[in-house]
């Protein structure tokens, strides 16, 4: 690619398809680069509080605190990443995360590094984490043609299993060979290049219209478009179930590396690096899979895949045997983050795509943050074992049951029609003032009545999502056959965002509900502002 993804939309797609553009191929190998430094970072605190501290609780913590600031601050890092210019923003995180590692490099040289101050600093991290997620998931549609988008995540995750399958296995060695401080400097070099690439990057100016949103009006809309997105609710209900039984693994890897199989630094870095090697092999079966099961399907599997390794790893099996067991979780994970993320991104319209994957980021870490904590309390009554025993029976249990709550497919079109008529106005109108009620007026037969309301009942799930606070259907009193549909949008402005946000897919809903509208013409539309 060149600046615009639209140069090479024509071009056929494929599973590397968005390798081609080179915006994107250089942004996703520097975002290797730097998740394999974090990957080497997080082993390295995993084991070391192990050192410091053989209490299961502090060791779960780590993972807590990793976790915790994405589920607190996810959403409002979502609206930033919809409101600011992403390339600047995801700069600064770089800088910050780069602090972190560089504060863990000193401490560790001195000899100054607690249980007290690895748990905050790795808190830190995760605010860093939380703010960059949503933003490096929000760009991917800048960078790839649309018929590239679902290529393009599958991608992203693969860079991630990659790092995942360099980073702690290398992390462990250096760890081993060469202590803390070095492996901490690693990672800090590696946001150099992560820095530099995102400067490499000459982002489009955003065209400005007038109707950029403020902080607290994108946060009100995005809770909005949350609430009313059935298919949503579906896609978190099946992530935290999953990620709350499946957090259970990775909240005692080191425990069960350490005590139970016996391992040092470097073997718990060998383990997580069969987790990236089995999901890079995930990645590649995974296109033969989708070809015989749909999303449940796959969700199901990734279920199954990590309760056996969970089983598995209850009889201390021999270390060559529990690293095999380890490529079977990470073809297990890959599987379930790949098939919630891309059902995730195809729901959602790019002008919420931030708030909403921020959403899907809050119940993922929450779960896997909840998790974490509440395993780690459960091995310190019942030993790891057991623990292990009860996680994977409840992923089984949980797997089987939630197979029948179905996946949306995520097939709908979701560009912007642009086909609502400019609002008549008998002179200009501020952009905060508000509220503003919008009246559409129907003439319904009465035997269509029950018909014309099942679609407004969908078309009023459509008018929440993009805008409106209120909504509602009423009669004249002196003619059955007048309608008048209502709904409430806080200002001028937003209603005017509202136009910008109608999709294709919104447009059929409401043509299902024009349809059955008699009067001459098109349903008469009235805007009123209040005094």
């Amino acid at each position: 690619m060149t600046d615009s993804p639209k140069v090479a939309a024509a071009s056929p797609s494929g599973a590397f398809a968005p390798l081609r553009q080179p915006v994107f191929a250089v942004l996703w190998a520097a975002t290797v680069l730097g998740n394999i430094g974090s990957f080497m970072r997080d082993v390295a605190s995993s084991w070391l509080v192990t050192d410091l501290s053989a209490n299961p609780t502090a060791v779960a913590l780590i993972q807590t605190a990793a976790t915790l600031p994405i589920f607190l601050l996810a959403i409002p890092a979502g609206v930033l990443s919809d409101i600011l210019d992403r390339r600047r923003f995801l700069i600064f995180v770089q800088l910050v995360l780069a602090a972190v590692s560089g504060t863990l490099l000193v401490l560790s040289h001195t000899g100054e590094l607690t249980v007290e101050y690895l748990i905050a600093l790795t808190f830190v991290g995760g605010i860093g984490a939380a703010l960059m997620g949503p933003t490096w998931q929000s760009i991917v549609p800048e960078l790839v043609p649309r018929s590239d988008l679902k290529s393009a995540v599958a991608l992203n995750s693969l860079g991630i299993n990659i790092a995942r399958s360099i980073g702690p296995a290398a992390g462990g060695l250096i760890l081993a060979s060469f202590g803390a401080a070095v492996t901490y400097g690693l990672d800090v070099l590696s946001y150099v290049f992560v820095i530099a690439a995102l400067i490499w990057w000459k982002r489009p100016a955003a065209v400005d219209t007038g109707l950029s949103e403020n902080f607290f009006g994108a946060f009100r809309a995005g809770i909005r478009y949350t609430r009313a997105s059935k298919e949503l609710h579906v896609v978190l209900l099946r992530a935290a179930v999953f990620f709350l039984f499946a957090s259970s693994v990775w909240a005692l890897l080191p425990l069960v590396a350490r005590q139970m199989l016996g391992g040092t630094a470097g073997f718990y870095g060998v383990l997580l690096g069969a987790v990236g090697a089995g999901a890079i092999g995930g990645a590649l079966l995974m296109p033969r899979l989708r070809k015989r099961l749909d999303a449940d399907g796959m969700l199901l599997l990734a279920s199954l895949l990590s309760a056996a390794v969970m089983g598995g790893l209850v009889f201390a099996p021999p270390q060559w045997l529990a690293v095999a067991l380890l490529l079977l979780l990470g073809l297990g994970w890959i599987i379930a983050l790949t098939t919630l993320n891309g059902v995730a991104q195809s729901i959602l319209p790019n002008w919420v795509r931030g708030r909403g994957l921020a959403v899907y980021l809050t119940v993922f870490n929450g779960a896997m943050a909840a998790g974490s904590l509440g395993w780690g309390l459960v091995a310190q009554q019942i030993g790891v074992p057991y623990t292990l025993v009860a996680g994977a029976v409840g992923l089984v249990v949980a797997g089987l049951i939630f197979h029948r709550v179905r996946l949306p497919a995520g097939e709908a079109d979701l560009q912007a029609s642009n086909h609502w008529p400019e609002p008549l106005l008998a002179e200009p109108v501020a952009h905060d003032r508000g509220p503003v009620m919008v009246q559409v007026e129907y003439r319904i037969r009465k035997e269509d009545r029950p018909a014309f309301m099942e679609a407004m009942r969908r078309l009023s799930l459509e008018r929440r999502r993009d805008g409106a606070y209120a909504w509602g259907v009423t009669e004249h009193t002196a003619d059955a056959e007048r309608v008048m549909e209502w709904f409430l949008v806080e200002s001028w402005a937003e209603h005017l965002r509202q136009h910008q946000r109608v999709s294709h897919a919104d447009a059929d809903l409401q043509n299902e509900a024009v349809r059955f509208h008699m009067g001459p013409g098109k349903p008469e539309v009235h805007h009123f502002l209040s005094l």
